[in-house]
């Protein structure tokens, strides 16, 4: 997981130095071919019985929601530091709960419906609307942490009747052929091998992130991994420091903080109530 967040961050870093020159739309099919030609190598060996689903609208509606988190994140970080907009991504666990709550039916007590409204108020602090401290770019990470808590929660809804594999194989195949579409009109044939190069690193390594996360989660529980995801605004901000010379403000870094602190919180918390219902499971009688 630490491996895998610490890839994104790279992809992350490769898409924002090609915002320069290509259109986003352009750059997250590049960032989709990678785990696309995963999935039909996949689908070569396993066959097309992966694709077996008695929930297609969910499937494809997941796929959706994937690469319009991925086309805001990278408009986001095509004007926005790159660590202002990692840590505005934070929020999507407390979206998540929310969701989980109204959508799932989860039962949310009042010390996570604490972390939530603390968590959001760390966002807001790194955003800090109406001040014109930080781009208004930040606020399309945000939206695109909706949008990637939405697709998380529709993955949970899925997880009851299909599997893993079939759920990343629609995703991937859904995602790649919804940005092909838009794709000739924004099309600009690279014109230099060290742009060849980004391209293919970047999808590449989306691929070994994909891949990385999955096994992670395969492995060990969510609850137990889940902090690791805050690695990444460490990673954003040498990223962002080394290649493009740019350092969150202050209030940035309480924004974050707030939000990595609630978050730990929330975890810790979970970690606790899992332990104590596995010994009560455990128990004689039980």
């Amino acid at each position: 997981m630490l491996t895998g967040m610490f890839v994104f961050s790279a992809v992350d870093t490769t898409a924002k130095l090609l915002t320069d020159v290509f259109h986003p739309v352009q750059i997250i099919w590049f960032r989709q071919l990678g785990l696309f030609i995963g999935v039909l190598v996949l689908l070569v060996i396993k066959g097309p019985g992966i694709l077996k689903t008695s929930r297609l609208p969910l499937q494809l509606s997941r796929g959706v929601l994937a690469i319009c988190s991925a086309l805001l994140f990278v408009f986001a970080v095509k004007y926005a530091p790159l660590a202002d907009v990692v840590a505005a991504t934070f929020v999507a666990p407390f979206f998540l709960t929310i969701m989980g709550a109204l959508i799932l039916g989860e039962r949310v007590g009042i010390h996570r419906w604490t972390a939530v409204v603390i968590g959001l108020i760390g966002a807001l602090i790194i955003i800090r609307p109406g001040m014109g401290v930080i781009h208004p770019a930040v606020m399309l990470a945000v939206l695109a942490a909706v949008f990637y808590a939405a697709r998380q929660v529709i993955g949970r809804l899925l997880s009851d009747n299909d599997n893993t594999t079939t759920t990343i194989a629609y995703t991937s195949i859904t995602a790649s052929l919804l940005i092909t579409l838009p794709l000739p009109l924004v099309w600009q044939t690279p014109d230099s091998s060290f742009q060849v190069l980004l391209l293919v690193i970047m999808a590449t390594l989306a691929a070994v992130g994909e891949i990385l996360v999955i096994k992670a989660l395969e492995v060990a529980q969510a609850v137990v991994i889940a902090p690791i995801h805050y690695t990444l605004i460490i990673w954003g901000t040498l990223y962002g420091y080394f290649v493009f010379h740019q350092l969150p403000d202050k209030w940035t870094w309480i924004g974050t903080a707030i939000i990595v602190t609630a978050g730990l919180y929330t975890w810790q918390r979970e970690k606790r109530l899992l332990a104590k219902n596995k010994q009560t499971n455990a128990a004689p009688g039980a």
